[in-house]
């Protein structure tokens, strides 16, 4: 230590005076300089708290008090069920007798509202007050009748969509009865029994059917939204029966109605059927030299005795205006029918009348005007059929009938267009199915 003191005195010896005067000041201001506070740095900063003004929440606006919307009535669906009518499906829902009656007087189309049927749906709106102002009903499937109460009554419509059609063919050997002859070609019951009324008035459907006749039909098969929902119309249908070929095409007039024509441009239809029960077994022919079944002596019997089970229906065979409806001696419950001025037809033997027959009412052909019964003088269920001309009794089954009107002559030429192509269409299916029953492929 001593050495290192000796060693800075030397050197300090060695420089002048005013050079170590001057040097001492040098390093005082150095050391000064390093111990005085940073001069870059800050002093800290003085954070005054301002007080701001407080912000005021606005004053709130004052509510008003106002009545919501009164709600829009909805729609109600009724379905219907067995033994419901308008009045017991409407009375639950407050709507009076008045109001039924009103409603049904509205308009004639209403009146389907009187037949309902089970399954069926009834749509209404009922307003707050307990007014019925809206229905809607579906008679079928494409149509819908909607009725909506104005100031004015009851503004009705009733609207209808189309069905897409197919034409389809079939055919089939007769070999027992026409219906399963149907059933082997693919048809229903009711296109079968289209068939037969189309021929009903050259064929006797309980007498002349044989085994080895036959038909061909050509029909409509329906469609909505894709689906297949039933058979319209047959078009064109062929029937042989006992070497007689029989054809009927269907044609819709310029008037719009709709004919079931021959080739001729003759109406299928005559003025009187044969049969006024649908497929019944004739029992006793007309005979003037019958032996009264119950009386057991020779009577003669003018009329045809048709026998079916109790309750089925009895056709008017004819358009036609009762003038006897009750009871008459032996024949028990009896109908006589006038048809223009020289026929009368008398139904015997009838359980019971339909309902609205009465002396002076209009019948339509076909209408159903009583049921099969035994009343009277009767061994069983039958019902016996008279034809009169001029009073006078003549054979239901062989007396010649006269024809109804056929096409106008100023349409026979588009008719004859129209049936020739159906004659082409039912050719074509004939010979497809011909070719796909065979064994050529």
């Amino acid at each position: 230590m001593k050495q290192l003191i000796s060693a800075a005195g030397r050197l300090v010896r060695q420089f002048p005076r005013t050079h170590l005067l001057l040097s001492m000041v040098l390093l005082g201001g150095v050391i000064l300089i390093a111990f005085r506070p940073d001069s870059t740095e800050t002093a800290p900063e003085r954070v005054q708290a301002i007080s701001l003004p407080e912000r005021t929440a606005p004053a709130p606006k004052p509510q008003t008090t106002s009545k919501p919307a009164p709600a829009t009535p909805q729609w109600q669906t009724l379905t219907v069920q067995s033994g419901d009518s308008l009045s017991s499906l409407l009375h639950p829902l407050g709507i009076g007798a008045g109001q039924i009656d009103a409603l049904l007087k509205g308009d004639d189309k209403l009146k389907r509202l009187t037949r309902l049927r089970p399954g069926e749906a009834l749509e209404v709106i009922v307003s707050d007050s307990g007014s019925l102002t809206n229905v809607r009903y579906h008679p079928s499937k494409v149509e819908t009748l909607t009725a909506r109460l104005t100031g004015g009554g009851w503004n009705v419509r009733l609207s209808q969509r189309e069905y897409q059609k197919q034409t389809r063919f079939a055919q089939a050997d007769i070999t027992g009865s026409l219906f399963l002859a149907g059933a082997a070609a693919g048809i229903t019951d009711r296109l079968t029994m289209q068939l037969a009324n189309l021929f009903a008035w050259d064929v006797d459907f309980a007498l002349d059917i044989r085994k080895g006749d036959r038909f061909r039909i050509l029909y409509e098969e329906l469609y909505l939204d894709g689906e297949k929902v039933g058979e319209g119309d047959i078009l064109m249908a062929e029937f042989w029966n006992q070497g007689r070929h029989l054809t009927a095409f269907r044609y819709e007039t310029l008037s719009g109605d709709v004919e079931y024509l021959n080739i001729k441009g003759d109406s299928m239809r005559k003025e009187f059927i044969r049969t006024p029960v649908a497929f019944a077994r004739i029992s006793s022919r007309f005979n003037l030299s019958r032996k009264h079944p119950v009386l057991n002596r020779i009577r003669a019997h003018k009329g045809t005795d048709y026998a079916a089970p109790s309750g089925t229906p009895i056709k008017a065979a004819g358009d036609g205006k009762v003038i006897f409806a009750g009871v008459k001696g032996g024949y028990g419950n009896v109908i006589i029918l006038k048809h223009g001025q020289i026929y009368t037809t008398l139904y015997a033997h009838m359980r019971s009348f339909a309902k609205g027959i009465r002396v002076g009412k209009r019948v339509k052909q076909s209408q159903t005007i009583g049921y099969v019964g035994s009343s009277g003088l009767a061994t069983g269920p039958h019902l016996h059929y008279e034809f009169r001309i001029n009073g006078v009794h003549r054979n239901p089954q062989t007396v010649p009938l006269p024809k109804a009107r056929g096409i106008n002559d100023n349409e026979r030429a588009e008719f004859l267009i129209a049936a020739n192509r159906l004659k082409a269409q039912m050719t074509l299916f004939s010979e497809a199915s011909t070719l796909a029953s065979s064994d050529v492929f």
